[in-house]
């Protein structure tokens, strides 16, 4: 949209048949329910209205697009600890490129997050607090990222791989009509300012690095456990700023009738002591016996994507690209092969120890410690020696 032709006619609003466009103050706005269908570009008398790559670029130069954006994520109880990790990565990038680290926080009796958000090295927290954002609805969180991002120009912005981010990233990047990479591991920018955005790709027999060479911002949402979280580092002149939105994009098509807190539940992603378990289990009952060892150990047991489509475990145990990120003290694999799709979600662990049969298995690459065997009797051995048995049982098998 040139906002500069457009003379506000509303005649663009009036042609819609999927009510993608919507007045927002002295501008027309292109809602994320647009099928590019080109009716309004026909009906625009100004011919303010274009399809990007398809005859004007996107208007504002690169360098008017400058700084990191983090979009927090918060609820009643407060700021997800991923926020934390996204801040940490986002303060990096904003250092190598010399520019300014943003954070928007959206809900309602948010001035706490925001006053501890900028002790973790944020230059400028964009607050929206209002009551009707104290619960995620998709139209106005979408809205306000938007405003956010309007007001400060980031070249960059970070969202999490979480439900919420997941639901609201896309929305975000087609009303910027920008590319948007999902799950990344890695995230690097150059000397020129465009962001890398690595992630796994073709089933994990690649790791791909995407760009968005032509579009601002750039976007990427990253997984939980992946990044390292922000240390502590209070900005000369941060500051909190308290934006507004108006009615129009606090409006919902959700109507919130009740919520109800879901009971406190231990993520596996949390767990500091992990055993995982791989193909080279041959029943679902045999699952039994990993769960004992992660339980003698204080931990919790995982699974990989194969084992989840089998039936043998719900998806909340999976671990891996498409299942869960972790990061514990200790993670203990028993049959796994270690291909990309699992490796990717366990690199940040800080001990692995890997079980399996095949000394060429590339989980042996990713692993600080493996032993070759047969996993039956070295799980079995470690139970043992846990438990106040034999001792040395697992040595003795694998001398």
């Amino acid at each position: 949209m040139n906002h500069g032709k457009c003379t506000l006619c509303e005649a663009c609003i009036a042609a819609c048949p999927f009510a993608a466009l919507m007045r927002q103050g002295n501008r027309i706005v292109v809602l994320e329910s647009c099928r590019l269908c080109k009716i309004c570009v026909k009906r625009c008398p100004e011919g303010a209205i274009f399809v990007a790559g398809e005859g004007e670029e996107q208007l504002d130069s690169r360098a008017h697009w400058r700084g990191v954006m983090v979009v927090a994520e918060w609820t009643a109880a407060g700021l997800h600890p991923v926020t934390f990790e996204l801040v940490g990565k986002g303060r990096e990038l904003a250092d190598e490129l010399g520019e300014k680290l943003y954070c928007v926080v959206v809900g309602s009796g948010i001035d706490q997050a925001c006053r501890e958000i900028v002790e973790y090295g944020v230059d400028h927290c964009l607050a929206y607090d209002h009551p009707e954002l104290e619960v995620m609805r998709i139209e106005p969180y979408t809205s306000a990222i938007a405003n956010a991002i309007e007001r400060v120009n980031p070249g960059i912005v970070l969202l999490a791989a979480t439900p919420m981010g997941r639901a609201l990233a896309p929305r975000v990047a087609v009303r910027f009509r920008t590319g948007l990479t999902a799950d990344c591991t890695r995230l690097e920018v150059r000397g020129d300012g465009e962001l890398v955005q690595i992630r796994p790709a073709f089933g994990g027999n690649i790791m791909a690095q995407i760009i968005t060479p032509k579009r601002r911002p750039q976007m990427a949402t990253v997984r939980y456990k992946v990044m390292e979280r922000a240390v502590p580092q209070r900005m000369p002149g941060a500051r909190v700023e308290h934006c507004q939105l108006n009615s129009e994009e606090l409006r919902s098509r959700v109507t919130v009738i009740k919520s109800e807190k879901k009971p406190p539940q231990t993520s596996l992603a949390d767990a500091e002591v992990v055993v995982a378990a791989g193909r080279g289990v041959r029943s679902k009952a045999d699952l039994a016996m990993l769960e004992e060892l992660a339980e003698l150990l204080g931990g919790q047991l995982g699974v990989t994507r194969p084992l989840v489509e089998a039936g043998w475990a719900g998806h909340t145990r999976q671990i891996g690209l498409s299942g869960r990120t972790i990061r514990p003290k200790l993670l203990i694999t028993a049959g796994i092969s270690g291909a990309v799709q699992f490796t990717a979600g366990v690199t940040g662990a800080e001990l692995i120890v890997a079980i399996n049969s095949d000394p060429s298995a590339p989980i042996f690459r990713t692993a600080h410690y493996g032993l070759v065997g047969d996993l039956y009797p070295i799980v079995q051995g470690l139970i043992q020696d846990l438990k106040g048995g034999t001792d040395g049982a697992v040595l003795a098998h694998n001398s």
